[in-house]
Order: C-alpha cells, then sequence, then structure tokens
C-alpha cells in the first residue's frame, strides 16, 4: 500500500515539475519574442527628392516611429540623373536598399533584372484597401499577376501658364480657350506668338534641354506614338512626328515664341508664357509672388488631348536584411495615411486623398476649379510615360537627333529618320 502511494506521489510530482518545465520555456519563447520584436532594425530607403521632400519624409518616418520605436529608417538621396545607375551598381554588389522610389522608365529594367520583391500580398489586406488605388495607376507594376511596386506620384502633364502675360497682350487664356472649345494646338501657337515681346517667350516645353517628352502629348493628339503597342518598333518617323517636330523649330527659329537651346529662362521669372510640366511642378510654383498664374489642360488635337502620365513609386528591393519590416514601411508610405502625407508635392494614385480638400485646398494652390479641370478630369485621358529596358540609349538616341534640331543641322524628317535607324536595332 506504501509503495502504491509512492508510486502515485512520484507521478504527480513528475507532472508538477513537467509543467513547471512547459511553463518556464513558454515564458523563456515569449520573452525572446518580446526581444525579437523590440531588436533594434536599420532599413535604408532611397529617393532622389529635394530637401522639401526629405523633409516630408522625416516627419512621415517620425510618425512611424511612434508604433515601431525599434526601426530606424535611414534616408539616402541620389540625384535623378544618377538615380537608375546607383541602383544598378548596387544591385550588382547586393546592397540594394531596403526602400526606394523608382521612376517609369526604370521600372521595366529593374523587372527584367529581377530586383524587385512580389508585394502582390498588399491586395488580401483589407484595411490597406488597395481598391483606392486608381487602376490604371499599377498597370506599369503589374506583371504575370503579380505586383512590383506600389505608386505614389501619379501627376498628369499640366500647363501652367502666366495670367499677367495673356492679360498685357489682351489675349484669352487657356482656359477661357478652353471653355470656349477653341484650345487647340493651332491656338497654342497663335497665343505663344502674340505673348511674345522682348525677352518674353510665349512657351516653354522643356524643364531641362534634355527633357524631350512632353512634345508627345502633340504627337498622340494627331494620331502618332514614339512605338508601336509592343515596341518592337519605333514609330515616331511619321508624318504626326515631323509635324511635333515642326512645330518646335517654327517656334524656335520662325516665330521667336520659344526660348532656343541653352537658354536658361525658367517659368519663376516671369518670362515664360507657357510651361509644360507635370502638376508637381506645382510645389515650386506655388512660391511664386511676382505674377499671376494658373494651370489648363493642354492643347487637344484632331484625334483629343492626351497629357502625359509621370508616374513614380516605391519598390520593395530584393536580398533585404529586413523583409518583413521593409514590407511594413512601404505599407505604411502607401497607406492612406502616407500617401495624403506626400500629396503636399504629388498627385495621389489613392482616390480618396485626390478628392479630399486637404489635396485641392492646399495654401497657395490654383483655384481649385482649376484642379479639378486640369488634373482630376484628366487622369482617365493621360498615357504614361513610355518605358523599355533599353531606355537609357533609346533616350541618349532621341536627345542626339534634338541637339541636330536645336542646331538646325538637319531637316525634321531626317532627324527622325537617324531617330529610327538607332533606335529600331535596341527593340529587337
Amino acid at each position: 500500500m506504501v509503495k502504491k502511494f509512492g508510486l502515485i506521489l512520484l507521478a504527480i510530482l513528475l507532472v508538477a515539475l513537467s509543467a513547471c518545465s512547459k511553463d518556464t520555456e513558454k515564458t523563456a519563447t515569449t520573452n525572446e519574442g518580446s526581444k525579437s520584436k523590440d531588436k533594434p532594425v536599420e532599413l535604408t530607403f532611397m529617393m532622389w527628392g529635394n530637401e522639401a521632400h526629405q523633409e516630408v519624409y522625416n516627419q512621415l518616418i517620425a510618425k512611424y516611429n511612434e508604433t515601431h520605436p525599434n526601426i530606424k529608417v535611414k534616408m539616402e538621396s541620389v540625384p535623378f540623373p544618377d538615380y537608375q545607375q546607383k541602383i544598378t551598381v548596387l544591385a550588382a554588389g547586393r546592397e540594394l536598399p531596403d526602400v526606394g522610389w523608382v521612376a517609369e522608365r526604370m521600372v521595366p529594367q529593374f523587372m527584367e533584372n529581377g530586383i524587385l520583391e512580389d508585394v502582390s500580398s498588399f491586395k488580401k489586406d483589407q484595411d490597406y484597401d488597395m481598391d483606392d488605388f486608381f487602376p490604371s495607376t499599377l498597370d506599369l507594376f503589374e506583371k504575370d499577376k503579380k505586383l512590383y511596386g506600389i505608386p505614389f506620384s501619379t501627376p498628369p502633364m499640366v500647363l501652367f501658364y502666366n495670367k499677367d502675360l495673356f492679360v498685357k497682350a489682351g489675349e484669352k487664356t487657356p482656359n477661357e480657350h478652353v471653355q470656349a472649345g477653341t484650345w487647340t494646338w493651332e491656338q497654342f501657337e497663335k497665343s505663344s506668338k502674340a505673348i511674345s515681346s522682348n525677352g518674353v517667350y510665349g512657351a516653354n516645353f522643356f524643364r531641362d534641354w534634355n527633357t524631350w517628352i512632353s512634345l508627345l502629348s502633340h504627337t498622340w493628339s494627331y494620331g502618332g506614338d514614339l512605338f508601336n503597342k509592343d515596341q518592337t518598333k519605333f514609330t515616331w518617323n511619321s508624318k504626326e512626328g515631323v509635324e511635333t517636330l515642326k512645330m518646335l523649330d517654327r517656334m524656335m527659329f520662325k516665330d521667336g515664341s520659344h526660348p532656343k537651346a541653352g537658354e536658361q529662362v525658367s517659368f519663376e521669372s516671369g518670362k515664360i508664357g507657357m510651361f509644360f510640366d507635370v502638376y508637381s511642378y506645382v510645389s515650386r510654383a506655388r512660391d511664386v509672388k511676382d505674377f499671376g498664374w494658373d494651370i489648363a489642360p493642354l492643347p487637344e488635337g484632331p484625334k483629343g488631348r492626351f497629357p502625359m502620365l509621370g508616374q513614380a513609386g516605391y519598390g520593395l528591393f530584393k536580398d533585404s536584411k529586413h523583409p518583413k519590416e521593409a514590407k511594413e514601411l512601404l505599407k505604411f508610405f502607401t497607406s492612406q495615411e502616407g500617401i495624403a502625407a506626400t500629396s503636399t508635392y504629388f498627385v495621389p494614385p489613392r482616390k480618396s486623398v485626390l478628392s479630399s480638400d486637404e489635396f485641392v485646398n492646399q495654401p497657395n494652390n490654383p483655384p481649385a476649379e482649376s484642379i479639378q479641370r486640369a488634373v482630376i478630369d484628366e487622369m482617365d485621358n493621360a498615357r504614361l510615360q513610355a518605358g523599355h529596358i533599353e531606355w537609357q540609349k533609346i533616350d541618349n538616341a532621341i536627345q542626339f537627333g534634338f541637339d541636330e534640331l536645336f542646331g538646325q543641322l538637319k531637316k525634321p524628317e531626317e532627324i527622325l529618320k537617324g531617330m529610327e535607324d538607332k533606335i529600331n536595332p535596341l527593340l529587337k
């Protein structure tokens, strides 16, 4: 009997010890998980923005750290002309940032090189609300039913114009022509010539002398394009492309209504009547105090009006040491809160933010009706800027052709034929 009681007591003792061991193990695991959660993590975020953009992100990162105090985000800024090459070099050395900006022209190459992570899982997160994004803004990042990035800036090209110059010349403004149904490319040339005078130019297509892309909106409105649909052929060497270059040639060398290459005349100087740029340029235009300005849609051609849609997004780069934390940061940057924070400078891809009073009624913005007409209403008409894995070489060939135009070395037909001969082999 005593022996039997002893065996029972021993069994109870073993069970108690086992439970205690499990509780200790559970506590240790919990503590270890807690330590892992609080373990300091450093992420690198790369962009090409200016100081004002960086300040927005400093504030956004500070907000993120309120709920993620263990994550340090190191921000690096690289000049835009060097950005794509910088990413390529970092990829070769397996030193890519965790999260970074990507422009539309970079995405095809980055996808081809396999350096972007799939973020399709965002679509399953109901709180993230992927349906809030304009579907067209995601097209650039989709391939083989996977999603390789999220947009944060989707600005259509608009026309910034100096109202004072139009009033001084007694000319209708672009918006007045839009309302009258007479804002065509032909009228644009007439208006440019009418408001030009000594040292003042009616229009300028170029942010800098290598930025020719805004001219595609003219070609599109007449039915032409840079490439065919599957990007196997350069098609700007067409009657529509020739007319685009002839228009620029007339304005530069016959009418004197457009600056000549090398002349550094900014819209802010008050000496440019109409300036083509994506709406994001408004962050600089807001500082203009010396003259009245506004925005308007681009002129219309026989086939319609097709502003170029600029696009920049975030990429989650491969080989991150902290992929989970990097994905959480990207999700925060592209949440409604994150997109609203950056909408001070960028046209938001989320419907809820684009239509918000906070976006439309920012200090020193154009009138709300102008934003509605030139930005919001044009989102469905806008076309994405062309991209290709050989874009840098293609761009160089096109810039060489424009140098010939600027120097009056060849006629538009010859220039476009030269571009075609250089670019078609790159599309094979």
